[in-house]
Formats: structure tokens, sequence, C-alpha cells
């Protein structure tokens, strides 16, 4: 039995049933991603009767979801929901009905493409483009509710000849033009899409498996997508409140406004809706939340509308202090007290995501004190960051962590279980064999280096030859032309290669970098260190002292610049971790 109708469709119905709400966007997918130049050929392949490929609609039943249509708000059930075609349909209104679009940053923009009905041809306008005759600027204007055909085409030929002339244009060129401008006018009405039309009564993982095989493109539906698919239907203030917070947290507010705007964690619409699924229902698979939230009791299988919207009532209180402006900015204070000062010390969100919904718990069902609460939730970031420990398989880790914290009841318990997962993975062994082991890498961004980073500004260490501490050079916020810090080669590069030794993953091992001003960068240049670390050390600039921090802090071994770099990689590696931990025990 086939899962699909083929139906063709021209785009002026497309557009007309976006606009009334037939159609609609099951706000399963993405924001519009597309670069502008993807619409103009989009609008170029159309015009010149180009296929641009099939669009896949979900015909909705009696009681499948609604969705948020493109077009203008309205109330109108959909009778489709688009599952493939979005960017396209989205790229295609947007430019036929002169409407923003939302961007992945959460701005919206008016996408503009330039005509040359001379030649025939599309372009992104620049700066330069209204002032070339030759160019229609914005084509939106040829369908702009009242626009006339007759008067577009008399102002361009005018406005053209003005420019360049009464001669400019042949009676074969003004032909052309009108032809090419009508061309275009007619372009909705007369272009046809092939739709597949997909049966209603098929699940969202069924659509999902459809999507992903009919667009090489596309990304796999998961279940947060699907939840908040869901709080479209039945909470639809809910998911725009997920998606505000999301954006303000990204753009500064304006004076004396509150909004979640910070430099540390920029969470996305799912990351707060996996907090707020952890603090209400205590789960961490969005699966079986998701079967929860439409009704569904588990032993019997029987959906019910009451049991539906007692579920969405738990949500929507826990989501209240999920987006708590008192309650995120304490929890912003754990980061900062584990050493997490800027959101690039963030290698996994995951750990973030999932510290915040401890936090909410800590306070909220345990009644955790503020201060302790506070200290024990930055040691289980700063742990959980360090260890990867929400990095694969986040989920089911995360699942683990809910189901223990069923059987507590006391704020003391609470504690004492994070404690215990630390312990239980933060042994001995884990200190002084794997952390080492887990830093012979070149990786930019690695999860030991990060919390490297983290237990320097927990230790109020000092940049490596300066009197200036790294915490003040990574102020959130701070981000001047030049970087203040630089990830300098103790080995130099240079040094390194005189010595048969070019592989990247070798010279840029982390335990072969370390934190400098720009300009002590800049002057070391590729000396080895048995001649540039001498002259430092006996110039007088620093006491005994101080120069014993700087070994200490940058995890430098005795007689280090003498050494071969083999030993002095195993050596700092080890010197490293023993830094990492204490940081990690200072907080």
């Amino acid at each position: 039995m086939s899962l699909f109708t083929q139906i063709p469709y021209t785009l002026q119905t497309l557009i007309a049933n976006i606009d009334s709400g037939i159609l609609a966007l099951p706000e399963i997918q993405r924001p519009f991603v597309w670069e502008n130049a993807k619409v103009r050929d989009l609008f170029d392949s159309m015009y010149r009767g180009y296929p641009v490929g099939t669009l896949l609609f979900w015909l909705t039943s009696n009681n499948a979801q609604a969705g948020r249509s493109i077009g203008q708000a309205n109330q109108t059930v959909p009778h489709s929901l688009i599952v493939d075609g979005q960017q396209r349909l989205t790229g295609l209104y947007a430019v036929i009905k002169g409407v923003a679009v939302l961007r992945n940053n959460y701005e919206r923009e008016h996408i503009r493409i330039a005509f040359n009905p001379l030649k025939d041809e599309f372009m992104v306008p620049d700066a330069s483009t209204p002032k070339d005759p030759a160019w229609l600027p914005d084509i939106s204007v040829i369908w702009k509710p009242g626009a006339d055909l007759f008067s577009i085409v008399p102002d361009y030929l005018a406005r053209y000849k003005a420019a360049r002339g009464e001669d400019s244009l042949s009676p074969e060129d003004e032909s052309h033009i009108k032809s090419a401008l009508n061309r275009l006018h007619s372009l909705p009405g007369t272009y046809s899409f092939t739709v597949l039309q997909l049966v209603p009564d098929m699940t969202e993982e069924e659509v999902s498996q459809v999507f992903v095989r009919v667009n090489s493109m596309g990304k796999r539906l998961n279940q947060a997508d699907f939840i908040l698919t869901l709080m479209s239907v039945y909470w639809d203030t809910g998911r725009h409140e997920l998606e505000r917070f999301a954006r303000e947290s990204r753009v500064p507010p304006a004076a004396g406004a509150k909004a979640p705007f910070n430099y540390q964690f920029r969470p996305e619409p799912d990351h707060l809706l996996r907090v707020g699924v952890a603090l209400a229902f205590r789960r961490a698979r969005l699966q079986s939340v998701y079967a929860v939230l439409r009704g569904k009791d588990m032993e019997t299988d029987a959906f019910s509308p009451a049991r539906r919207d007692e579920q969405f009532d738990k949500l929507q209180q826990a989501q209240a202090k999920v987006l708590n402006l008192t309650d995120w900015f304490a929890f912003l204070t754990c980061l900062t007290q584990a050493g997490y000062r800027r959101a690039d010390l963030l290698i996994s969100n995951m750990a973030a995501v999932y510290a915040y919904a401890f936090f909410l718990i800590g306070k909220h069902d345990f009644g955790v004190a503020q201060p302790e609460l506070r200290k024990v939730i930055a040691r289980w970031f700063f742990a959980s960051a360090l260890t990867a420990r929400y990095s694969t398989s986040p989920e089911s880790v995360m699942e683990k962590d809910m189901a223990a914290l069923r059987d507590i009841s006391t704020a003391q318990e609470f504690v004492s279980y994070l404690e215990g997962q630390m312990a239980l993975t933060l042994t001995q062994d884990y200190w002084n064999i794997t952390l080492p082991g887990n830093m012979a890498t070149s990786a930019a961004r690695s999860p030991e280096l990060a919390a490297y980073f983290a237990a320097l500004n927990l230790l109020d260490a000092r940049v490596l030859f300066s009197r200036v501490k790294i915490s003040e050079l990574m102020e959130p916020g701070l981000q001047p032309r030049k970087a203040l810090l630089d990830r300098h080669h103790l080995f130099p590069k240079g040094f390194l290669k005189k010595h048969g030794i070019t592989a990247v993953r070798q010279t840029n091992q982390i335990a072969n970098m370390a934190l400098l001003e720009w300009p002590q960068n800049i002057t070391i240049k590729d000396d080895a260190p048995s001649d540039y670390v001498p002259g430092i050390m006996q110039s007088g600039q620093f006491t005994d002292e101080e120069l014993r921090c700087f070994a200490h802090w940058h995890a430098l071994p005795e007689g280090w610049e003498q050494m071969s770099y083999d030993e002095f990689l195993r050596q700092r590696r080890q010197l490293m971790a023993h830094v990492i931990r204490e940081g990690f025990e200072r907080i």
C-alpha cells in the first residue's frame, strides 16, 4: 500500500494555501537557513522552466496536530503539513509576499532578489544595484498588492532611458523587457510543483524516516523536534517563550530591560525544553516524554485528552521555573564559580543543560540552601564538563541520574548523590592516568583543555611571564580586535621543524601550548626554549616566588627548556592534570 499520493500544485495555489493556513509548517525542522543566493538560484531555475524538486506534505487527520503557518496569523486548521520543502516554500513565500524570514540568529530579514529583464538575470542586490537602471532592485514589487504590471514596465523603461539615453533601447530590447517582466509576473500561476502527499495515519517516526530518505541534505528529526511541534498545538505560548528566551540570551537588552542575555551559555529552545522535562517528569529520554505529553497511559497504551492536559500543566509549571531570570542568573553564577566564565569554554552544551536541571531540582524539589547548592552544582558542572559525562548517549546517562533521584527525599541525600557520583568518576587513577592520557591530543577544543583554563581562573593565575591575571583577560564580553591572550607554542613550530617534527598533531599538542599576552608571543617567535627562557628568568623582571608560581600554574616541569620534546609533553600533561585537580578542589 502506497504511503503517498502524487498531486500537481501551481506555486500560486501553494502561496494561497499558506496564506489561508490550509498548508502549514509543522515546526519539526530548522529555521530558514538558506543563503539569499540559493533563493536567487531557485527563482532563476523556475524562471527558465527547470525542475526544482518535489515537495513532501503530510495530510492531517481529525486528531492530528496543527502547525504554525508561514504566512499571516490565522485560525484555520491546516489540511497538510510541510515535511520536505520548507526552505524552498519559505524562500518563495518571503519574496513573493515581501515578508521577513526568521534566521538562525533569531533576527528577521527581508530577502531581496534583483532582476535584469534585458539579460534575464537574477542577483542578490548590493549597494550599487539600486543605482543601476538595468536592474529591478527587488522583484517583490511585481507581486505587491495593488501593483500594476502596466505601470511597472513603463516606469522601468523610463528610468532606464533617463539614465542611458532615449536611444539606449531598441524596439527589440523593449519587447524583450516587457516579455521578461510579464513572464516573471506570471510565474506563480504558470510554474507547477509535484507534491507527494503522505497519508494521515503515519506516525511521527515514520514521517521522520521518509524525510531522511527523500532529502539527503536533511537532518534526522529528533524527539525534541516532535515535542516542540506538540507544544505548538496544545501550548503555543510555551513554545514561543522558549524561542524568546533563547533569542534574548544572545542579544544585549536595552538599558534597564531584564533579559537572560549572558556571555557564558546561550541555550537553544530544545536545551530549555530538556531542562523543563527533567524538572517536571524526572525524565531525560524525550521519546517516552512525547508519549506522556500526548496523554498516553504507559500501561494500557490508551490516549486521554484529560491526561494530556494534566501532563502539559506539569510541563508549564516546570517551564516557569526554567525561564525564571532569578534562577537563571543564580545558575550562571555556578558556572562562574566553576571557572567557566565564557561561552567558548563550554565544549559540551549538554553538561550545562543538565547542570541547570540539577540546579532547579535541588532548589525547588529538595530545598537545598543556596550556598551549598551553588557549590555542589559548580563542582558537578566542572566534573561533568571535564569527563564529558553527557557527550556520549547523554539521554541514557541522564536517565540513570533521574532514576536515582526518585529514591531521594532530602536535601542532604541530593547533595550526597552528586558528590558520590563525582567520587566514583574522579578517582586517583583518573587524575594520575586517565586525564593525562586524554590530554595527548592536538584538538583546539577539548574538555580537558577547557577545564585547565577554568582551573587557572579558579587559582587566580597570572598569564605566563606577566602580572596580568588570566581571569581579567577572559572577562566575559571583552572581545578586542586582537586577542589579548594567545595560545603560544612553548616549543615553537619553527624550532620543532628543524628537528623533523612537522605534523600538526605533534606540534599543536595541548601540552605544548601556554597562554601568553600577544606582544610576548610575537617577541618569542621561533627561538628554542633553551634560548628564550634563560633570558626571561635572568632578566630581573620577576621575583623567585613569581617564577615559581608561573611554573606551578602553567605546569612547567623543572628544567623543561632543556628536555626532549617527548619527555616535556609527558611531564607537562601530568602537571596540567594536577592543576586541573587543584582547581576542582578549590571550588
